[in-house]
């Protein structure tokens, strides 16, 4: 379950439940009959709704990379947006763009080879760079060496790169608040727990006492 409250259709602004409505199908509470087209279970959206301000403006910035005004492509566009979700380790985000990835005319060969796209051979120089950036952006927090640079700004403008920037940073964003949330895939326990000594186990476990001696 979402850490924080989801919230049903009849406590959302008119506005918000149009976007319900376009989501989840016309009339539907997303909190009493969860379940989006894609298969997640929607939760993003009621928990989200909680500030409706907030709502609106995350559906805004998904309405502005997908305007038509963008000179970035949307095939490089959800190539960051895809490696962001990955390398932030977020299910959801991950998941739901290589569904887009495939619907921008990636093969399944592309797609599955996110995750090692370093030793890969099936992108395109352009594709490397955009995907060495992502790097760049979430894991290395936007230290960008000058060369990676340069293999952009030899195909790319100005203005395409400052939207790939700021495209994949919010989804870098969307990734964090996911797993911080707890919110659609991301649902998930920590994996990193200790394993308990096995039951009935005596020894001595102080590792560097038993080296000493």
């Amino acid at each position: 379950m979402p850490r924080l409250r989801e919230v049903p259709r009849a406590e959302a602004p008119p506005d918000v439940q149009k976007v319900y409505d376009a989501v989840f199908g016309p009339g539907v509470d997303p909190v009493t009959h969860p379940g989006t087209a894609t298969g997640t279970p929607g939760n993003w959206w009621s928990v989200f709704a909680l500030v409706p301000d907030c709502f609106r403006h995350a559906v805004q910035g998904f309405q502005f990379y997908r305007g038509r005004n963008r000179q970035i492509s949307p095939k490089l566009r959800e190539l960051g947006q895809a490696r962001a979700g990955y390398a932030r380790g977020s299910l959801f985000v991950f998941s739901q763009h290589c569904k887009a990835l495939r619907a921008a005319g990636y093969s399944e060969a592309h797609i599955e080879a996110i995750p090692s796209w370093g030793s890969s051979e099936l992108f395109t120089p352009l594709e490397r760079a955009v995907l060495s950036y992502t790097d760049d952006l979430v894991l290395s927090g936007g230290r960008v060496p000058e060369a990676t640079m340069a293999a952009l700004k030899a195909e790319l403008s100005d203005e395409a790169i400052l939207e790939l920037t700021y495209i994949t940073c919010t989804y870098e964003m969307h990734a964090t608040m996911c797993r911080a949330l707890r919110l659609e895939y991301d649902d998930v326990d920590e994996r990193l727990v200790e394993v308990p000594v096995p039951s009935g186990e005596k020894r001595d476990i102080d590792f560097m006492k038993a080296v000493d001696d």
